[in-house]
């Protein structure tokens, strides 16, 4: 199948992937364009796992400081290489992750870090509100789950939709960026301060 020259420029622009990838995307979506973004989503998260276990000892550390100066972050992002945690992209990525928490005060990173005690006492709360709503007890637990999803998507760091994409995830964001730069990237600690 011949692909359009111009529809594998369009999704070079828009993913950041290589040319050559651009045309496989493409070829197997039969010229397709949002399958061929699909399938390269989907590339990019299996690169982004393969990628997750190997170190990094190098990275960035950026101060984000929110004009009128009561709101300020400091990040530390880690990468595999000095010549990437040098690289354009990775330092607008770590500058875009401090601003995103400067905005929406992640308390924790990821669910996981979420004290245990505390997912406890929200799902008594959630499922107490259920059964004075009347619930069927078959449902409470699937709606508890749901609720449980959205306190982690308002509080967790990975879990937040990105400040300047909501259609996507800090996770998935992040995830796309791994699959890009080509390297291992990890939030590793931030602090916000506000007044």
């Amino acid at each position: 199948m011949q692909i359009n020259s111009e529809l594998v420029k369009k999704l070079r622009e828009h993913t950041g992937a290589g040319m050559m990838d651009c045309k496989k995307f493409l070829a197997q979506a039969n010229g397709d364009y949002n399958k061929a973004v699909e399938i390269l989503r989907k590339e990019g998260q299996k690169i982004a796992t393969k990628k997750a276990r190997r170190g990094t000892a190098n990275g960035l550390v950026d101060a984000y400081i929110h004009p009128g100066n009561r709101v300020g972050v400091l990040i530390e992002v880690a990468c595999e290489t000095d010549f990437v945690s040098r690289n354009t992209e990775f330092k607008e990525l770590v500058h875009d992750l401090a601003m995103h928490i400067a905005a929406f005060d992640p308390p924790y990173k990821e669910p996981q870090d979420v004290p245990k005690k505390l997912i406890d006492k929200e799902k008594e709360i959630y499922s107490e509100q259920l059964k004075k709503e009347k619930k069927p007890a078959a449902i409470i637990n699937k709606i508890v789950a749901g609720k449980l999803a959205k306190y982690y998507e308002e509080n967790c760091l990975m879990k937040q939709k990105f400040l300047k994409d909501d259609k996507k995830s800090i996770e998935q964001y992040l995830t796309e960026k791994i699959a890009k730069i080509g390297e291992n990237i990890q939030i590793k600690k931030y602090i916000r301060f506000s007044l």
